[in-house]
């Protein structure tokens, strides 16, 4: 369980060839990695942010890996890893997002349930929530442009629960 495990995983699945702002999906998921460890964060929420898009998200709808394909991943990321990874993949952002600090409930898109997390299931998914809007928001400013305000408000209202690292290049990124 490795970077290079999951980062020859991605490549093997086709990240390299997929557009995504600012290159390729690869370029992207190994920025949300590199930025996450810069802010020293641990290992496991580190190698989630970088394959945080196996599954396709609410937002990105292109998959690597199918959910019957879960066990490929944490061969290659761990078991803490890839919980985190199905959970953001999983994320009815719509339902949860705005709430998520009040009810600690995400609301998942695939089973139709909700689960209460507790603060240390919260703070990763977090973390690769904001870092990945942040990386967004800065290779494409039209983002950054049409959502800072919402991005903005959001990442106010997870003050308490992201990484104080994390806030701090959100606010500095996002200027609140």
């Amino acid at each position: 369980m490795s970077a290079d495990d999951v980062r020859a995983l991605l490549r093997e699945r086709g990240a390299e060839t997929i557009d995504h702002p600012g290159g390729t999906l690869h370029a992207h998921l190994v920025r949300v990695h590199d930025r996450l460890a810069g802010h020293g964060l641990p290992e496991a929420t580190c190698l989630a942010g970088l394959a945080h898009a196996a599954y396709g998200t609410d937002g990105f709808d292109t998959a690597l890996l199918t959910l019957d394909e879960r066990h490929v991943l944490r061969a290659a990321a761990g078991e803490q890893a890839e919980q985190t990874v199905y959970r953001y993949a999983a994320t009815l952002r719509k339902a949860t997002w705005r709430e998520l600090a009040a009810t600690r409930r995400l609301h998942d898109r695939f089973t139709a349930t909700a689960e209460t997390l507790t603060a240390a299931q919260l703070r990763p998914l977090v973390d690769i929530s904001i870092v990945n809007e942040l990386d967004l928001c800065e290779q494409a400013p039209e983002v950054a442009t049409r959502y800072g305000d919402y991005f903005r408000g959001l990442f106010t209202s997870w003050a308490e629960l992201a990484s104080p690292p994390v806030l701090a290049d959100a606010r500095a990124v996002l200027r609140f």
